[in-house]
């Protein structure tokens, strides 16, 4: 298993930007497809983005398309997820999540290693 360390969360106004980053330990990285998932109070853990190992494929949640930009640098061992036109709507713990698998999927059940999470809010 791999561990993974969110940061970059924070509080911000709606239609700004906050970029979250995920290190992870080890020296596999690039052995790993990379997700995030958010989670609101009340809610069911939401997909949001997935990146394959190499970074050449990547997959979004619906509500977050053309909004958000999955990325990563093998070289650092991060993944990163750049948020744009944020909305209050957004607003959730964001986990980072791995996978050792080529493929990025969307189905949380896929992954096998989850980050502590780092809160995101976005106010109106």
């Amino acid at each position: 298993q791999v561990q993974l360390v969110e940061s970059g969360g924070g509080l911000v106004q709606a239609g700004g930007s906050l970029r979250l980053s995920c290190t992870a330990s080890g020296r596999t990285f690039s052995a790993y497809a990379m997700g995030w998932f958010r989670q609101a109070p009340g809610k069911e853990r939401e997909f949001v983005a997935a990146i394959s190992w190499s970074g050449d494929s990547t997959v979004y949640g619906d509500s977050v398309k053309g909004r958000f930009t999955i990325s990563r640098d093998n070289a650092k061992n991060t993944v990163y997820l750049q948020m744009d036109r944020l909305k209050p709507e957004d607003t959730a713990v964001y986990y980072c999540t791995a996978r050792m698998a080529p493929a990025p999927l969307r189905d949380y059940a896929s992954y096998g290693s989850w980050g502590q999470g780092t809160q995101v809010t976005v106010s109106s």
